[in-house]
């Protein structure tokens, strides 16, 4: 499997966005609020010509974390089939590259409860309490120092 990784558009993460995670809601609700501002981007790993595995970050500051130009990661998913081969970790790798560039020092997240583990795998930490995020469930923010 040869993955490659790439800038998209907003529109592009939409469809996946809507399976893996709000598949319950219209497409509609799977654009963001700032999906389009000139900050944000959107990064694509591609198998072949066919999007697995989404991220979208947008220039957002959270209080009580510090850092030069904080990030915040959202929409992260990857389809089922590609899961466990480390392609969102080369997703992750791929960004924060793209985030050092622009001389981001912190990028955060909500994170659903069942994704914990994995963030703490790449090198983020937890900060706070569990709390809920209707109608997707128990979240908590985790965040990671460049």
């Amino acid at each position: 499997m040869m993955i490659h990784i790439r800038f998209i558009s907003a529109t592009d993460t939409y469809r996946i966005r809507q399976q893996i995670l709000r598949p319950t809601q219209s497409i509609e609700e799977c654009q963001y609020e700032g999906d389009l501002a000139q900050s944000s981007f959107h990064i694509g790993a591609f198998d072949e010509d066919v999007l697995i595995s989404i991220a979208s970050y947008y220039q957002e500051a959270l209080k009580d974390l510090n850092g030069n130009l904080p990030y915040r990661l959202r929409g992260m998913a990857t389809l089922p089939d590609y899961r466990g081969k480390g392609v969102g970790k080369e997703l992750i790798a791929y960004s924060e590259d793209v985030l050092k560039g622009k001389g981001c020092e912190m990028w955060w997240c909500n994170a659903r409860i069942s994704a914990g583990p994995y963030y703490e795998k790449l090198g983020l930490t937890q900060l706070g309490e569990v709390f809920e995020i209707e109608p997707i469930g128990p979240h908590v923010i985790m965040y990671k120092q460049m």
